[in-house]
């Protein structure tokens, strides 16, 4: 009788996933009314990744009417999105994608408004960020890039100048490129980014286009379920020593200004994993191609209305025999499959990074967080800021060594900066002769 008991508290304590597993439409819309739509399992599945999972149509798109969230993980380290991926409808897919850049948008409105008064409450300043990229790999640190990053702030705006405009994928492309935030703008207007070699400048876009989205669907039915992340669970920071004999703590004056303590970190682990159990023999031999078609805009062919050709949905997987039960009682991340059998690969490499923390800069890690919010875009800019979201020693981060690749290391030093009352307002003006295009940078 008890062990019955138990059970059913165990079913009832997650009221939504059961609907979703039984399909029973009518009773989760009543259930969405009182229950918390975000709420995880044992398994760290939300009802959305059990939704997507077992290709529940009507649960699915009830749930992202209550705004379930798209970006939220299980145990394993899967979305939604990813499970979405995996089971190969196109029509979920593109309804998760365009939930997920919603939730985005949302997200960045709500935190806007504090962004803004921390901007305001910041003296404007003049900084430069030195990036140096090097390699254990020696003829590969001898052809990676440096760039001087020149950034200004001025009341709620913001410009950087900068010579590497993006850095992926052992890829970098040059330029001369000024990236404009304007914090009294409407956010459909207040991200610009002025390539000033091509004189042009291209609003960094706040909605996506129809097509654009489904061009996004297309590459990710074509290419691996990615799942990467610099783990810092047992990071650790231990203050660095110098001497043979005598040993004692290690400081060094950066850009010689400010009087530092030198830590190394240990514990940074780079986890990445990636699942293919979604794509053909023939998509692999053909998968290098096809991304690099479709991220260029040009791998579609037109059907007889002159229309991009899209990827079709996939078979779905056989129908699980898996009941709630079973499901619900099966040790935390370890249930049994409910779509189709993973073809999953993972690998993990450590990492050591040294950082340079000194208590005589005069900006503060939350004011530089707050102006790399604005950057973000920037995917290096973006990597900096994760890094100094980590729990850091005291002071102020003025020299970072840090992970980026696999092989490849940024050295950021912070060598300047002045808080200044004479920053020109025409800094952050496009110039009257530069042309709007709108496609100078395709991944903005």
């Amino acid at each position: 009788m008890s062990n019955s008991t138990n059970s059913a508290e165990e079913e009832e304590s997650y009221p939504l996933h059961e609907c979703v597993f039984l399909g029973d439409v009518r009773k989760l819309s009543s259930l969405l009314r009182n229950n918390d739509v975000a709420r995880k399992d044992k398994h760290g599945n939300t009802a959305l990744h059990l939704a997507v999972m077992l290709g529940r149509k009507e649960c699915i798109q009830l749930l992202l009417a209550h705004s379930a969230p798209v970006k939220v993980k299980n145990i394993a380290g899967w979305s939604p999105l990813a499970e979405a991926i995996s089971y190969g409808d196109r029509q979920t897919i593109s309804s998760l994608v365009r939930k997920l850049k919603q939730q985005a948008r949302e997200q960045m409105e709500h935190r806007r408004p504090d962004l803004i008064r921390a901007l305001t409450q910041i003296q404007d300043f003049y900084m430069e960020l030195k990036w140096d990229f090097h390699s254990w790999v020696p003829l590969v640190s001898r052809i990676l890039p440096s760039d001087v990053c020149k950034i200004y702030k001025c009341g709620t705006r913001i410009r950087l100048d900068t010579t590497l405009v993006d850095f992926s994928d052992m890829k970098w492309e040059r330029g001369d490129i000024s990236f404009i935030f304007q914090g009294e703008k409407i956010p459909s207007e207040s991200l610009t980014v002025i390539d000033n070699k091509a004189r042009v400048y291209q609003k960094v876009r706040y909605e996506e286009t129809e097509t654009e989205i489904e061009d996004e669907v297309d590459i990710l039915m074509s290419s691996d379920i990615m799942a990467a992340q610099m783990s810092t669970k047992k990071i650790s920071f231990a203050r660095a020593q110098s001497g043979w004999i005598f040993r004692e703590d290690r400081k060094e004056t950066v850009a010689g200004l400010y009087r530092s303590d030198i830590y190394t970190i240990t514990g940074l682990v780079l986890e990445s994993r990636k699942r293919r159990e979604h794509l053909s023999n023939d998509d692999l031999q053909k998968n290098k191609a096809i991304i690099e078609s479709l991220t260029k805009g040009n791998a579609h062919t037109l059907d007889t209305n002159g229309e991009p050709t899209r990827r079709a949905s996939l078979n779905p997987p056989p129908e699980t025999n898996v009941d709630w039960n079973t499901y619900i009682s099966s040790e935390p991340g370890l249930y049994p499959s409910l779509g189709r059998d993973l073809v999953y690969k993972e690998s993990s490499r450590n990492f050591r990074a040294t950082i340079a923390m000194s208590d005589d800069f005069p900006l503060s890690v939350e004011m530089l967080l707050n102006v790399l919010e604005v950057i973000a875009p920037f995917k290096h800019f973006a990597k900096l800021r994760q890094f100094v979201e980590m729990k850091l020693p005291s002071g102020f981060p003025v020299k970072i060594d840090i992970p980026i690749l696999p092989t490849v290391t940024a050295k950021i030093t912070f060598q300047k900066f002045d808080f200044r009352d004479d920053i020109p307002a025409e800094l952050f003006v496009i110039p009257e002769s530069y042309i709007e295009d709108p496609l100078r940078f395709p991944d903005l």
